[in-house]
């Protein structure tokens, strides 16, 4: 995750891909005006799966007002994705392992209480504690003691808070890891470490019902399965402040109708392009349409909770499915070329310094049906016959690649009943379904960067019992060499030793990796300024309406 005086290795190496590649175009159209600062906006957007608890949020639609309302110790750049420091005046090592973080002074919450050491250090261990039941706990598990406030042996929590963490000053605190993590400090813009104000603590079911942040707006009302509107926060202290008076984010269950909101003038932002809509966008909107490399990558993911899926020999039946995906052609005619053929299980906006390899995952993901027929059968066939893709059908354009990968799977293997799709209703539901352990197949499993490093894309999905391992594979050498990488300082063998676990991800075919996909919106002649970060998400605060 990051480093503090030294070795900031893929940090540093993914701000130099994301400088030459992310965030082109959106603001051409923009004309520098300065708009009408008052004026709120309107975007396209779902409701989260969890209230919005910064521990407990680890999907796209949560996150994103998450950004809006807080602001952590880091901050990642709009345009490059380098993490800066925002919250943090300084953050110091010598060893890589104890760390002596100074908070700057002057800020606060937006209900005028002050930001300090403790706001961290209380929200840090709340998140961590395992009667609390954050997603996002395992962020916390480098940190010392998190064995007795999180035990996953099934043992009770022996301990309340972590003893890794000391408030030392009102505007300092230390955190000791259980191991050196040279890349520990530019985790921490990452929303599950933002601060928390008392109130969250001392009327919990206020705060979840109107969350108090530090960031550039607060939240001003949300009506689930309607709209969340947020309105800018007139003395917030930061360098960042909103340019606009607020957003409404409307929900919607199908982003094809939300693009028909766009062009009928009903809605001015769409921040995800429907695929349906992409051989026609560019003569919609023109230059108002956003196409621009993220931190994304699609897959499939497989429950090895159920023995159908993890018995021996299924590691056959996954590397055959792969074989039997046309990545090619469904790139091309369903996402008009705004996807890119999966090859490896991270992403090019890392550059290869930051840890991309281009062709890592070999012939395994190479469309070849004949090899995908003889590893299917060598295998021991799909299970029960044939598999059902499970994918929420909210968003339009999971149908379109999934009865397409389908249609792929079904000519490779002569079988038009070999796959089908299953999809499930909402994001929300489909989340539940999942975080409940209820697949029986494959199901979709796109993953958002939280922060540029390889290490994100492979240690929060694909290690044992991590926080968004959803199909609970694990593999001890690929742990293993997931730690050793954590403890490198230098760049070239950190990366090395990730991608040494990543080949075993691929040998097992722990997941299947699709495509990568570029980032996409659509914006009203009412905005200006508009353009998405690295993570695909809209720079609200910079937006300008009028």
């Amino acid at each position: 995750m990051r480093g503090a005086t030294h070795a900031k290795w893929a940090a540093c190496a993914a701000a130099v891909a994301l400088a030459a590649t992310a965030c082109g175009g959106g603001d051409s159209d923009s004309g520098g005006g300065g708009g009408d600062s008052g004026a709120v906006l309107t975007s396209s957007w779902g409701d989260p799966q969890n209230p919005l608890e910064p521990a407990n949020t680890n999907e796209v639609q949560g996150g994103k007002v998450l950004d809006m309302i807080f602001r952590s110790l880091k901050k990642y750049d709009p345009e490059t994705g380098k993490a800066e420091d925002m919250l943090a005046d300084k953050i110091e090592t010598t060893d890589s392992q104890n760390f002596t973080i100074t908070v700057k002074d002057g800020w606060t919450f937006s209900n005028g209480e002050k930001v300090t050491a403790k706001s961290f250090v209380d929200a840090w261990n709340y998140g961590a504690s395992l009667k609390n039941n954050q997603k996002n706990a395992y962020f916390f598990g480098y940190i010392d003691g998190y064995d007795k406030v999180h035990p996953e042996d099934g043992s009770a929590q022996s301990a309340q808070t972590l003893s890794g963490l000391k408030v030392t000053g009102d505007l300092t605190f230390t955190v000791k890891l259980n191991q050196k993590f040279s890349t520990f400090p530019e985790t921490l813009g990452y929303p599950a470490y933002a601060p928390l104000p008392q109130a969250f603590f001392t009327d919990h079911a206020a705060w979840v019902a109107k969350p108090i942040g530090n960031g550039p707006y607060t939240i001003d009302s949300y009506t689930k399965g309607s709209q969340m509107t947020l309105k800018k926060w007139a003395d917030y202290p930061g360098d960042d402040a909103a340019a606009n008076g607020g957003v409404t984010l409307k929900v919607y269950t199908d982003n094809n109708t939300a693009y028909t909101d766009l062009m009928a003038g009903n809605l001015d932002l769409v921040d995800d392009v429907p695929a349906a809509q992409l051989k026609n966008v560019q003569s919609d909107l023109g230059d108002r349409y956003i196409n621009t490399p993220a931190g994304i990558i699609q897959t499939l993911a497989f429950p090895f909770y159920d023995k159908n899926w993890s018995k021996a020999g299924m590691e056959k039946v996954r590397t055959g499915l792969s074989r039997a995906i046309d990545r090619e052609q469904i790139t091309e005619t369903i996402f008009q070329k705004t996807r890119t053929p999966a090859t490896d299980w991270t992403s090019p906006v890392l550059g290869e310094e930051g840890g991309f390899k281009e062709g890592l995952c070999g012939d395994a993901c190479e469309y070849d049906p004949a090899a995908a027929k003889k590893l299917i059968e060598e295998g021991g066939g799909l299970p029960g016959g044939g598999i059902k893709i499970t994918y929420n059908a909210d968003t339009g354009s999971h149908k379109l690649w999934v009865d397409a990968v389908c249609n792929s799977i079904n000519n490779a293997l002569d079988n038009d009943k070999a796959c089908v799709g299953n999809p499930v209703g909402t994001f929300a539901d489909y989340r539940t379904q999942i975080t409940d352990q209820k697949m029986s197949g494959p199901f979709r499993a796109g993953w958002q960067m939280d922060y540029p490093l390889i290490q994100n894309f492979l240690q929060p999905l694909y290690y044992t019992n991590a926080s968004s391992n959803d199909g609970k594979w694990s593999n001890k050498d690929f742990d293993k060499l997931v730690d050793e990488a954590n403890a490198e300082t230098d760049t070239a063998a950190a990366v090395k030793k990730f991608q040494d676990a990543e080949e075993v991800l691929r040998d097992e075919m722990g997941a299947i990796p699709l495509w990568y996909q570029n980032g996409s919106a659509g914006y009203s002649e009412r905005l200006s300024d508009v353009k998405l970060n690295p993570f695909s998400v809209p720079v609200y605060n910079e937006i300008k309406v009028g």
